[in-house]
């Protein structure tokens, strides 16, 4: 039975920290001697059952106010937890203005006012976005929506009240956007260069355009619209705007239209489009280029070379792993596809464990079996963090898997977890110990904050085997797993 001498359980009214903030303060505390968990999270329903489920006694809460439910070995453990606790919190605090300063604005149009803007960015919860997005529209404001879980009929309404403004929805549920070179969302640190993407996709446009750095190409601007926005319901309304907004850009000299498999008709009438400015299509589906492709036809379109994307083969055995910090390369997927070979693991079930839901679209499409799992899915993010930030989901699922293969993505840029393979690398340790072949997809650029090969090294140490492109790891994963 619990000690509730040894749980700290309070509700604090009215207190607000992103989502983001509180689960890395939680992850803070977690890893604290002596303290065998921490909730740190607003008060929703989701959070509130979690930390019920948890065994703490919890009062009364809104979804407007903190709670703290921390629980330890000892009294001193537990008072030593609740004053770093403080001090997070403190530190994290959201900036206020000094005495005798103007009141910060209380709304996106008295905020666009304020500060001359011409772009909201909305992340709060998804029952709460169309009203801030709506707000953000009706200033005039083009306006990225990072949250998800919006009804459908939300954003085309919102969509359609944006074409009448003349500005631009991102979104909802767009996680990826760079704009006149300031990256929003999860953002890759990409060099300017003359293509254009319009993405109803983030880890699509994020995989695209990191293989594009990679090969030295950089990019103008990456408009997301939301993964939902070529569906037949939403028919496309913000990628035809991007397009064409794209067109008339002149730093922009070609365009990649990036989504997960789209309705066919809303395909078909974007294409119909023909804008001035050469456009390569990345359109996920069965018979279609899978985004290495794509990246390498833009290359040629722009006349450049193909390289070798980096790979890094898992190590044959334990004494191989000194070496295995050295990247090998797949070839472009222009010429073989099956990138480097097998290293002749037992075979056996396919499990693919992604954060990216195209990346995990697209390795189901290339491997042709398998099961699959997006952690990004709206049903997996509701009331938690993205799993490019919180791991806890992924890591649990791979400790679950006994044998077979294991295919699995790891995102860098801004945004994405501060260093992923810290918490992966142990686990992957554990899976290849079990028996169990894993294959990586690390999606990023050599000028990301976690550094691109220092991850992929220490993935690759623990005995994965790592690639630059999705498509390259999927078809290795469909070797090892045999027929």
């Amino acid at each position: 039975m619990n000690d509730p001498v040894n749980d700290l359980v309070e509700v604090r009214p009215g207190v607000y920290r992103d989502s983001v903030t509180l689960m890395r303060v939680s992850r803070s505390l977690t890893d604290r001697p002596g303290v065998t968990v921490a909730v740190v999270a607003m008060a929703t329903e989701l959070n509130l059952g979690l930390a019920r489920d948890l065994g703490f006694a919890v009062p009364p809460a809104t979804p407007g106010d903190l709670l703290v439910a921390v629980r330890a070995a000892s009294p001193e453990e537990l008072k030593a937890a609740a004053a770093e606790l403080e001090r997070q919190l403190a530190a994290r605090a959201p900036a206020s203005g000094a005495r005798g300063e103007a009141a910060p604005p209380r709304t996106t149009r008295s905020a666009a006012r304020a500060f001359e803007a011409s772009l909201a960015l909305v992340s709060v919860p998804g029952e709460h976005a169309f009203a801030e997005a709506l707000d953000a529209v009706e200033a005039g404001l083009s306006v990225m929506i990072f949250s998800d879980n919006m009804p459908v009929e939300q954003e085309i309404l919102l969509k359609d009240r944006a074409r009448d403004k003349g500005v631009l929805v991102m979104g909802p549920d767009c996680g990826t956007a760079v704009v006149g070179g300031a990256g929003l969302g999860f953002a890759n640190v990409l060099r300017p260069g003359p293509v254009g993407v319009v993405a109803a996709s983030g880890t699509g446009a994020q995989q695209v355009t990191s293989l594009l750095d990679l090969a030295g190409v950089g990019v103008s601007h990456v408009l997301g619209v939301g993964g939902r926005d070529l569906s037949a319901e939403v028919g496309g309304r913000s990628a035809v705007r991007a397009l064409r907004a794209l067109d008339e850009d002149p730093a922009t000299g070609l365009i990649v239209l990036v989504s997960k498999p789209p309705a066919p008709e809303v395909a078909r009438a974007v294409r119909d489009l023909d804008p001035a400015t050469p456009v390569v299509a990345a359109l996920l589906g069965p018979g279609q280029d899978d985004l290495t492709t794509a990246a390498e036809k833009v290359l040629r379109a722009l006349g450049r070379d193909v390289p070798e994307w980096p790979s890094w083969p898992a190590p044959a055995n334990r004494a191989d792993a000194a070496d295995a910090s050295a990247p090998r390369h797949a070839k472009p997927s222009g010429g073989e596809r099956g990138g480097t070979a097998a290293r002749g693991g037992a075979g056996g079930a396919l499990r693919g464990l992604y954060a990216g839901g195209t990346l995990c679209a697209e390795a189901a499409l290339v491997a042709g079996a398998g099961e699959f799992t997006d952690f990004g899915d709206d049903s997996y993010t509701r009331g938690r963090a993205h799993p490019m930030i919180d791991p806890a989901l992924r890591l649990e699922a791979l400790r679950g898997v006994a044998s077979g293969v294991v295919l699995m993505d790891v995102v860098l840029g801004h945004g994405a977890d501060p260093d992923p393979s810290s918490w992966l690398a142990p686990a992957i340790r554990e899976a290849v110990a079990r028996g169990v072949d894993v294959v990586v997809a690390v999606v990023g650029t050599d000028g990301d904050p976690q550094g691109l090969r220092a991850q992929a090294a220490r993935l690759n140490e623990a005995g994965a085997a790592v690639f630059t492109s999705n498509a390259a790891a999927a078809r290795h994963a469909r070797l090892l797993a045999g027929p």
